[in-house]
């Protein structure tokens, strides 16, 4: 079966394709802005991604959510919910997690399947 990456790096793709498969890396916002801008900025990120790779919001399987404090759960959900309301949700998990640095507050990480 073929694997299909998307904006290779040395050190990790966006996006990689195996099947009917598609799964993101982490997306980020921009550091040191709100939750809720961070969060605007992954979202619509993971919308160019999974349309790059021939799927959409509808065809996502998985969503892995980390904040970097759980006090922003509420923020982030806010954004959140108004993506997701004209789309089916996917499962999801979200946890507290140390990022990459402490300007980022939240970081998202989607499987999804393609668009038939």
């Amino acid at each position: 079966m073929t694997i299909t990456r998307i904006d290779r790096g040395p050190r990790m793709s966006e996006a990689v394709i195996h099947g009917d498969t598609i799964y993101l890396a982490g997306q980020i916002g921009a550091p040191g802005e709100s939750v809720t801008a961070q969060t605007k900025a992954v979202l619509a990120e993971i919308d160019a991604l999974l349309e790059r790779t021939g799927s959409s919001r509808n065809h996502m399987l998985m969503a892995q959510i980390w904040l970097a404090d759980m006090n922003d759960f509420a923020e982030m959900n806010a954004v959140w919910d108004a993506w997701i309301a004209d789309a089916e949700a996917p499962a999801r998990a979200t946890g507290e997690a140390k990022l990459a640095s402490p300007d980022y507050k939240v970081e998202i990480i989607i499987t999804a399947a393609k668009a038939k």
